[in-house]
């Protein structure tokens, strides 16, 4: 698998599930389900892949400024959502955060930003066709620490000024 097919497994699920994060990861377990089992593994590369390159503390602040704060879950699960919003939502959030708030259409703290399930579709998906747990990935491991400079995701002023577009359509 390419990273194109890769996308376009993304795209597809995304779309059919109408902005559900939950009915989008049932969709991604289904059509990850039409593959053969090499094949999930090279989806769950590819997402890994992404998702590591996701750790990065100014991703990790505009997460904090759309969900009103980010622990470590939330970030992870934030991580798997922005991958699951698409390439374009997905690179240019890598190329600057603050770039989300012209990338998203809307926002709903309640509904939106929490892919956890996105990120266990390839194992679920895997799993399902075996029968047995999926093999390491021979992805390198994440960092022991985000990429960047560290920031206090608690103070509001300094997350106001660092993501002033975010701030202003999705902040407190």
């Amino acid at each position: 698998m390419d990273e194109t097919e890769f996308w376009e497994i993304i795209d597809h699920t995304r779309e059919a599930a109408e902005g559900d994060p939950e009915d989008h990861a049932d969709l991604l377990v289904d059509a990850l389900l039409q593959l053969d089992p090499d094949s999930v593994l090279d989806f769950a590369r590819h997402f890994e892949v992404r998702y590591n390159r996701a750790y990065r503390w100014d991703l990790w602040g505009a997460a904090a400024v759309l969900l009103g704060g980010a622990g470590d879950d939330a970030f992870d699960f934030f991580r798997c959502w922005l991958i699951g919003q698409g390439r374009e939502v997905f690179e240019g959030a890598l190329h600057g955060p603050d770039h989300l708030a012209d990338l998203l259409d809307e926002f709903d703290e309640e509904v939106d930003g929490d892919g956890e399930e996105l990120g266990y579709a390839a194992d679920e998906a895997y799993e399902q066709l075996t029968g047995a747990v999926a093999p390491d990935l021979g992805v390198p491991a994440q960092a022991p620490e985000p990429e960047g400079t560290p920031l206090d995701l608690e103070d509001e002023d300094a997350l106001a000024e660092r993501y002033p577009r975010l701030w202003e359509r999705f902040g407190k």
